[in-house]
């Protein structure tokens, strides 16, 4: 007989409603709410808040009671009267705030994403090269540069994720860049990580480099130059390179083969490659690499989150003589690399 006080509890009706958070919170900065509390200035009634939404009362009650519940956003009364105010986690889905995590929820919940994970089964019984392909006929890449309107959710959420990372990716990089001056930032897309690096270290100047299709719209940004080109061919030459959520796109062949690219672009006595990715490991109480492992899984053909030994194995096949880890208060940890 199974001891069930041995089992750990499980919320049964998180496990068959587990989207249903993610569903209310794009409808959440859909509709404006975190905006219209912001412009507001003070905690809004129900009143107020639907007739500067134009949402039914009734309806914006069930919506706000879930998010209220779940403490994205935070109910108090004021004179007898329900009013909603923000939290840290309802600013975070203002659009314009720079802290905004909207872009990354609006990938995640558009429906082309939705469908690759529906394909989840087919990509595991191997029948598949991705989950995204059975569903789109297409893989991530491809289907991004034939279809402009995901291309750009794809790169405002790559961008997105870069921006919220950067701040605790840089703390950890104490001495990382020392005696560096110039750095590729190879798959850098629309360059929102070196336009917080050169910030970070004036002195250093910076080649964004991804394919033509990516950089054509990135902005231009002093100290930072634009290249466009492919990885698995050459990289720019620089002091440093860096690859921050690349190789957990691609399998260990492909992703040997962009770092062999990277070293060969480097000095040999003192370049670098730093690596910007998830660790997993069993003492992450995040859970975030294993979630990413998951999103690899749904959506790249061959992408994988991976363990020190598994760095350790591309790396030293990429012909590094050595290599460094440290961890981060982002879901990132710093990988240096050397020749």
């Amino acid at each position: 007989m199974r001891d069930h006080k041995e089992e750990p509890k499980v919320d049964r009706w998180k496990l068959a409603f587990g989207y249903v958070e993610m569903a209310v919170v794009k409808c959440a900065i859909e509709l404006g709410i975190a905006e219209a509390i912001e412009s507001h200035g003070n905690p809004m009634t129900l009143t107020e808040l639907s007739s500067t939404l134009g949402c039914a009362p009734s309806l914006l009650n069930r919506v706000m009671r879930f998010l209220v519940h779940n403490h994205i956003f935070k109910e108090i009364d004021i004179r007898g009267s329900k009013s909603y105010s923000q939290t840290t986690i309802s600013r975070m889905l203002i659009k314009s705030d720079e802290n905004s995590i909207a872009p990354v929820i609006f990938l995640e919940s558009n429906p082309v994403n939705q469908a690759s994970w529906q394909k989840l089964s087919v990509r595991v019984l191997d029948k598949e090269p991705s989950a995204f392909e059975a569903a789109t006929g297409k893989d991530v890449w491809s289907y991004a540069v034939e279809n402009p309107a995901y291309n750009k959710v794809l790169n405002e959420a790559m961008a997105c994720a870069s921006k919220l990372d950067m701040p605790a990716i840089i703390d950890g990089c104490l001495g990382v860049f020392d005696g560096i001056d110039t750095v590729v930032d190879v798959g850098g897309g629309h360059g929102t990580t070196l336009h917080n690096l050169v910030k970070a270290y004036p002195w250093i100047k910076g080649i964004n480099f991804d394919q033509p299709h990516v950089v054509s719209s990135a902005p231009k940004c002093d100290g930072i130059e634009n290249v466009g080109g492919d990885m698995f061919d050459s990289v720019p030459k620089a002091d440093a390179i860096i690859l921050k959520l690349v190789l957990h796109d691609w399998g260990d062949e492909e992703s040997i083969r962009i770092l062999k690219k990277c070293k060969e672009a480097i000095p040999q006595d003192k370049g670098k490659v730093i690596i910007l990715e998830a660790v997993v490991s069993k003492e992450d109480k995040t859970n975030a690499g294993l979630i990413l492992d998951m999103v690899m899984l749904a959506h790249t053909n061959t992408g994988k989150e991976r363990t020190l030994e598994e760095w350790a194995y591309v790396l030293g096949e990429a012909g590094f003589s050595r290599h460094t880890v440290r961890s981060t208060a982002a879901a990132s940890s710093v990988i240096e690399a050397f020749p």
